[in-house]
């Protein structure tokens, strides 16, 4: 205590002797030469007096004393991923027990109540139609239409019930006595097929309820139908925003379960016939296919008239993976296709099916079912040679799916069109309206299924890469354009309000910085609404055998009749043979669940653990970051291993090692292994990267397609640090007669709110800090028991009828009875972390003295002289349990700030940039604070007058010849009073160089470049190198900082709409006239409609010409943004609309588009940076002083401001993008990296040529043949 005072008396007189007053010799000649040994000086005095300060303030001493007793063991990745692998294996085993008993109850109810009838009065819970809380039923946002009652059905209305707020379901309004079922909006739930299935499979909830019950770790639980329905549990409203676009049959984990992975062509003709309405189905057919691939599926586009030809040109003469971004290229090349022509048929299908055969041979792509998908509206003949030729005597390896598009179908065209499909394993349909597509494209998914249902007994089980809980991925493009309409409409009122303020540079350097902002991207890591996870679904199967089946037949060009087709079986039943799938049972995994089970506090600082698919996409990585500005990226699931471990090996963007592949290759393997690797890794939205020595441990997790991978230090990540093993929670609270160990939990402090320490699954609390004392008060309490892991209900009791599977279930007609009755297991009410509980303790018991105020080590005057010199503080402590403390100085009550507290706003223990920093910087210096401020971007700008600094320490522990961190300490303080103390210092009595009055410029510059202290106080947290570039020039020159390459490959670049078709078109004699006819009656259209209007208002005495223009230019961008077909524009309006306004107001139209970007950021280099740093000023040519403050991270940077500033273009670390020859998806496509192929496929089964159904026609209302006819004929004579 005596030396902790003298040090505290010591450190006083410095700051009074510092704070002289210095005016005395403002009459010097400030011009005077400044000396190498003053500038070095400031720094070993600034640097000693922040370090003691430090000392002082945080209690280093007494927290390196609090871990004496802790010991240190070593880390051994090899098990500690095997560890991992196992309990997430162990938690998948539960989430697909419980979808198994979904599977078993659901085929074993449909095969007994489907045929049943259902109640005219019959209601159901329906999703879209429940209330939630406090919603007023009468509040309506829309006005109810009005029907025509003459032949309106009566449906029963919805059952209601009563919704809470469930936190284990995102805090969403559910009720978990039982399920509710959504309906697709092109989806009647009144149609026959689709109320039987809502009705039988009502029986499923008994079964969504005793799996809540055995696992209480289940999120959603549902059955999706073939039909459409999803029944999912628990019931909640459906939220529709801004319409309800989901179907489940277009999901991942609906796809993946339906059918095994395919390779597929999709041929369009595109022949002159092939225009308006029919081009449009055309697209939307392909549009809709593509919405049914995953990533595991393969797939092109190509268009083909008297040439064949890929829709995206780099994807000639292959296949690629069914990537979003990869359908989303795609999908844009559709609108660029133009219909000439005579379609040559024989040519496309030569086309595809050698493309499929070298595949098939190659056993590349899905190397598993092949389709060929052929969009037309009608075939000259079948082409019976080609298929002889190609997929017959092969035994039919392809099947052939065809679309016949149009009203007006010729009998011979669906006839030949039909018989291409049945001949080939496929299937017909039939398509005269936009509206049906969806249900008639989705046949094909059951198709494809029969194999699976036919061999019945393996149901396989199918793990999803990486979603978002939204309805539907192309909400994010929906989004990104309604902001964009926002905005458009803000400039067009903000131009209509005040002209010249609009017009002035103030407010277009103000509109420059928001879309500056809008299309930054770094500053919003995080999953911000959206909840991340995987799936894991199995299909179900129609157990039944046969079924009367009715289809629609084509009795001529326009009349079509209903036809019940029948098979005699052997027990004189008239019915047809049948393979059905019912539908995928599955349940969702929230990612966050997974993360708990990978024990972060096992791995330590720096370290980390992460998922890889069998793809080599990233399911779980701390660096995933799926969203920008609140929106999805447009291929955040499919980012690949590679492009988020960015190794360090100085190579162009792209230009992966050979090392690297390979290593790649090795976990997706899923073998087991570990490398050491230099990499390199980024901080705080990208603006710190450092380099560091990491090695590697993965193993594969069983009967998945992950791999488990863990991250190390190579260093300091070799040892851990764990409590002695006397010191057991519950035997000290029983030796102290129960008193709890929340007693060391008193005041400011705060937990990992990420990690699992004990959860109580039937309880809720307002934050994690309260659940933890809940629990440390039961481990008190005698009778306690740490619980076991939970473990499937197959191994509990050896419990008959459940058999362990290996990525396939096999039932039986037996287990399928069994699986009638409740397998309802007793619920475990909480699970607990017992080692991480056991560290928490043990640092909360050893750190509870630093819940003493800091003046009670000092006498009260002496405190009063420090706050009010330094003003408000905050001393921290931060463990490796994940517990952080926080004191504030003066306490926080008297202090009258409106601040945060410290442990609110840095909870996250490990990983906060603070932390993982001074750790690192403890191998540099191990004296050392690391100091920060926060950074002050274009983006993010800085309030600096409220600025803090952070201080940040490592506090490791040792026992001789091992060490490890145990803790960081540290202090936070105003800003101003850094400055303020910097001042002194550098204001002497010779030389007054940092005075506002004097020719020199100093600065404190951080290890990564970034401004602490500068004279001009806004260019804190800026970076060195936009200040002063000419000075960072130099300093990188000399190696006293070093560049880092850091490459974003997942960033998001903003193309600018086109408005216009790209696609040239040969223009014929008749073609020119048709357009002069066509712009002559739109001018005269026009000028009707403007002299009308014009005369209706000059009679109106309320026209506002200033008002009116906005509004009309702005509706006109409304419905432009809801067309992007020209066809369906108004160019000559839209032109003249436009020029009432100046370029200013209208906005460059975006799409988000995936894209590479790459910066350079710095670090400072440690090595001989004395050598570096001690060189003497040289005049003008090198008119600077730099030394290093000691015991700290920063630099003394003193700048002779007589100098003149020579012209030299600002150092960037703004992201810029990389520019390629090919668009990125091309670019991939090209340079394809290595998956592994999942092992289920089921592609054939003997007895699928016993199925006769292979068409669907589209049946038109009866009686209306005759207008269709009289159509045909306006039609032609049109033409």
């Amino acid at each position: 205590m005596c030396n902790r005072v003298g040090s505290f008396i010591l450190l006083l007189l410095l700051v009074f002797l510092d704070s002289r007053d210095c005016s005395a010799n403002a009459q010097h000649d400030s011009t005077s030469k400044l000396s190498l040994n003053t500038v070095q000086s400031w720094a070993v005095k600034l640097g000693t007096e922040l370090y003691h300060f430090g000392e002082f303030i945080t209690r280093k001493k007494e927290v390196q004393d609090s871990f004496k007793s802790a010991q240190i063991e070593s880390r051994d990745g090899e098990k500690l991923v095997q560890s991992m692998a196992d309990d997430i294996r162990a938690m998948m085993e539960l989430k697909i027990s419980a979808v198994k008993r979904i599977v078993e109850a659901a085929e074993n109810m449909a095969f007994d109540k489907q045929n049943e009838p259902v109640p005219e009065d019959y209601q159901f819970y329906n999703s879209k139609e429940m209330e939630e809380p406090y919603e007023e039923a009468a509040i309506r946002t829309t006005a109810e239409p009005e029907f025509n009652l003459e032949n309106w059905i009566v449906r029963p209305p919805t059952k209601s019930a009563h919704l809470q707020l469930n936190p284990h379901f995102s805090n969403i309004p559910v009720n978990i006595n039982f399920s509710s079922v959504h309906v697709p909006t092109n989806v009647y739930a009144w149609a026959p097929e689709v109320i039987k299935g809502i009705h039988w499979s009502e029986g499923l909830d008994t079964h969504f309820l005793n799996n809540y019950q055995s696992d209480p770790t289940l999120s959603w639980q549902y059955f999706g139908s073939s039909t459409g329905f999803m029944r999912h549990y628990p019931a909640m409203k459906w939220r529709a925003d801004p319409v309800d676009i989901y179907d489940c049959r277009t999901r991942a984990w609906y796809m993946e379960a339906a059918a095994s992975p395919k390779d597929v062509v999709i041929l369009v003709d595109r022949s002159g016939s092939m225009t308006g309405q029919r081009r449009d189905i055309a697209k939307h057919v392909v549009t809709n296919i593509l919405d049914t691939l995953g990533n595991n599926d393969f797939v092109n586009v190509m268009t083909f008239a008297d040439t064949v030809e890929e829709v995206v040109p780099c994807f000639e003469d292959s296949l690629v993976q069914a990537t979003l971004g990869n359908l989303r290229e795609i999908k844009l090349a559709l609108d660029n296709f133009e219909t000439m022509e005579i379609a040559n048929f024989s040519a496309a299908l030569t086309r595809a099916f050698e493309l499929l055969e070298i595949y098939r041979n190659n056993s590349g792509g899905a190397n598993c079912n092949q389709a060929i998908m052929l969009v037309t509206d009608g075939v000259p003949y079948n082409y019976k040679e080609l298929f002889e030729k190609y997929n017959w005597k092969y035994d039919t390896p392809v099947r052939v799916f065809t679309y016949l598009i149009g009203r007006e179908v010729k009998v011979a065209d669906v006839r030949e069109v039909k018989w291409m499909a049945c001949a080939n394993r496929g299937f017909y349909v039939h398509l005269s309206t936009l509206a049906e597509v969806r249900e008639r494209v989705l046949e094909h998914v059951n198709v494809l299924a029969r194999p699976l249902v036919l061999q019945r007994e393996k149901h396989p089980v199918v793990w999803t890469p990486v979603y978002a809980n939204i309805t539907d991925p192309k909400v994010a493009d929906y989004l990104w354009e309604q902001r964009e309409r926002a905005e458009q409409k803000e400039r067009f009122m903000s131009q209509r309000r005040d002209k010249v303020l609009f017009n002035s540079e103030q407010e277009q350097d103000r509109r420059w910085r928001i879309t500056q902002m809008k299309q930054g991207q770094y500053s919003e890591l995080g999953n911000s609404q959206y909840q991340l996870m995987t799936s894991v679904s199995m299909p179900v199967y129609d157990l039944r055998h046969n079924e009367n089946i009715t289809e629609n037949v084509l009795i001529n060009e326009a009349y079509w009749v209903s036809v019940t087709k029948e098979s005699v079986e052997e027990n004189g039943q008239k019915e047809m043979r049948i393979a059905k799938l019912l539908g995928v049972a599955g349940t969702d995994v929230p990612l966050s669940e997974i993360q708990a089970l990978m024990t972060p506090y096992k791995i330590g600082v720096n370290g980390y653990a992460f998922i890889v698919t069998n793809n080599g996409y990233i399911l779980i990585h701390p660096d995933l970051r799926p969203v920008f500005q609140q929106i999805l990226k447009p291929s955040y699931n499919s980012v690949d291993m590679i492009e988020v471990e960015l190794f360090d090996d100085d190579r162009t963007p792209r230009n992966f090692s050979m090392e690297l592949t390979a290593f790649r290759q090795e976990i997706i393997d899923q073998r087991t292994g570990n490398k050491v690797m230099n990499v390199k890794y980024h901080m705080e939205d990208m603006r710190r990267a450092s380099r560091s020595r990491k090695h590697y441990f993965w193993t594969g997790i069983a009967d998945s397609p992950f791999t488990l991978v863990i991250t190390i230090p190579e260093n300091y990540g070799r040892h851990r640090i764990t409590p002695p093993p006397t010191d057991d929670i519950h035997r000290l609270s029983l030796t102290s007669k129960n008193i709890s160990a929340r007693q060391y939990l008193s005041d400011k402090w705060s937990v990992h709110p990420d990690w699992l320490y004990c959860r109580h699954y039937e309880r809720t609390f307002s934050s994690p800090e309260e659940e933890l004392l809940y629990f440390l008060e039961r481990v008190a309490k005698p009778g306690w028991r740490w619980p076991a892991k939970p473990r499937p209900p197959e191994h509990h009791k050896n419990k008959p009828g459940h058999e362990k599977h290996n990525g396939e279930y096999k039932g039986t007609p037996e287990s399928r009875e069994r699986g009638k009755t409740s397998n309802a297991i007793p619920r475990n009410e909480y699970y607990c972390d017992h080692g991480l509980m056991q560290a928490l303790v043990y640092d909360a018991r050893n750190t509870a003295w630093f819940n003493k105020s800091i003046s009670e080590s000092a006498s009260d005057e002496k405190a009063g002289e420090f706050i009010q010199r330094f003003g408000y503080i905050v001393a921290f402590l931060a463990t490796h349990s994940g517990l952080t403390r926080w004191q504030t100085h003066p306490p926080r009550e008297h202090e009258t700030e409106n601040r945060p507290e410290f442990g609110k706003q840095y909870p996250r223990a490990i990983d906060e940039v603070w932390y993982r920093r001074a750790v690192e910087h403890h191998y540099v210096d191990p004296l050392s604070y690391v100091y920060s401020v926060q950074l002050n971007t274009e983006k993010v700008p800085l309030n600096v007058s409220a600025a803090m600094v952070t201080a940040a320490h490592a506090v490791f522990h040792g026992d001789g010849h091992r060490k490890t961190p145990a803790a960081v300490v540290g202090f936070q303080f105003k800003h101003e009073r850094l400055r303020e103390w910097f001042d002194n210092i550098t204001c002497t009595c010779e030389h007054k160089p940092c005075d506002e009055t004097n020719d020199w410029d100093c600065y404190l510059v951080d290890n990564n470049g970034w401004i602490i202290v500068s004279k001009d106080t806004n260019q804190t947290g800026q970076f060195f190198g936009k200040i002063r570039p000419d000075i960072m020039t130099r300093l990188i020159e000399e190696d006293v900082y070093k560049p880092i390459h850091v490459v974003d490959y997942q960033a998001v670049c903003f193309r600018e709409k086109k408005t216009t078709n790209p696609a040239t078109m040969l223009i014929t004699p008749l073609e020119n006239l048709r357009l002069v006819m066509a712009w002559f009656i739109a001018t005269t259209f026009w000028v009707y409609n403007s002299i009308t209007i014009g005369l209706a208002q000059s009679s109106s005495d309320s026209y506002d010409e200033e008002y009116v223009t906005p509004t009309v230019a702005y509706q006109n961008y409304e419905n432009d943004e809801e067309t992007d077909d020209l066809s369906m524009s108004k160019p000559h309006t839209t032109r003249i609309v436009e020029r009432d306004f100046e370029k200013l107001v209208l906005i460059n139209r975006t799409r988000p588009t995936p894209c590479d970007r790459e910066m350079f950021l710095y670090q400072l280099d440690y090595k001989n940076l004395d050598e570096k740093l001690n060189k003497p000023s040289k005049a003008c040519e090198r008119p600077f002083y730099v030394q290093l403050v000691n015991y700290t991270n920063m630099l003394l940077v003193v700048v002779n401001g007589l100098c003149r500033v020579p012209d030299v273009p600002i150092i960037p670390v703004e992201a810029t993008e990389v520019q390629y020859n090919e668009s990125l998806p091309c670019l991939k496509h090209m340079h394809p990296l290595y998956r592994k192929q999942p092992v289920s496929c089921i592609r054939n089964h003997t007895e699928e040529s016993n199925i006769d159904m292979c068409g669907r026609g589209s049946l038109p209302p009866t009686k209306l043949w005759i207008v269709f006819g009289l159509l045909s004929t306006f039609r032609y004579i049109a033409m």
